[in-house]
């Protein structure tokens, strides 16, 4: 319950605004009774914090809007790819310049090998754990993330 009122301090503050579903505040979908305001805010909550489908009705319910987790489910598999997207385009662009890093880890006493691509700002691009110490997957990675 405490990850709960943190979340809730979260959005209540506003900081999260720009990362929002865009939806016009008076679009209806078809078939559905809550307007897209209401569903684009659900189907936020549950792809940006990653709460459980029954957090989130728990959430809403703050704001006098009663739902049950099934119909957040629903939300979540129609909308959320259309939301994904959005995310996606507004990502900023990697820079030109990428490196390859690559580090032992132990994960329950067993040695993996973890490599991750970097751009020149340090963002990361994207992450590889492997079991053996393999070149050929490395590059595999690498070209996968070009092409992103």
């Amino acid at each position: 319950m405490n990850r709960l009122r943190g979340i809730v301090n979260l959005l209540e503050s506003g900081i999260w605004d720009d990362f929002r579903v865009d939806v016009n505040a008076d679009a209806r979908f078809p078939g559905d009774r809550f307007p897209a305001v209401i569903i684009g805010e659900v189907v936020w909550l549950r792809y940006r914090f990653n709460l459980s489908l029954r957090d989130i009705p728990a959430l809403v319910a703050r704001s006098g809007i009663v739902l049950s987790h099934e119909t957040v489910r629903a939300w979540c598999e129609t909308f959320g790819p259309d939301y994904a997207g959005q995310v996606r385009r507004r990502r900023p662009r990697p820079r030109d310049k990428w490196h390859l890093d690559e580090m032992v880890i132990r994960m329950n006493g067993v040695q993996h090998y973890l490599w991750r691509a970097v751009d020149q700002r340090g963002v990361c691009l994207g992450v590889l754990v492997t079991r053996r110490r393999d070149t050929y997957a490395a590059r595999t990675f690498l070209r996968k993330l070009l092409k992103f």
